[in-house]
């Protein structure tokens, strides 16, 4: 990876114990996941940014 993508802030992009690496979460279709994988899959329609402070901000 050149940079940092988007799936890397993204709130789907969740690590698995099971296979000890990063997954997204979203049921991508066949074209999607081939995108995911070569790692083109710029401008997601499924991303939402991990925000871990939006919680607080509203609570103050």
């Amino acid at each position: 990876m050149k940079g940092k993508t988007n799936c890397e802030c993204c709130i789907n992009y969740i690590y698995d114990d099971e296979f000890n690496c990063y997954q997204c979460e979203v049921n991508l279709d066949e074209d999607e996941m081939s995108q995911f994988l070569r790692n083109t899959f710029d401008n997601c329609p499924y991303f939402q940014f991990n925000d871990e402070y939006r919680t607080v901000r509203k609570q103050n």
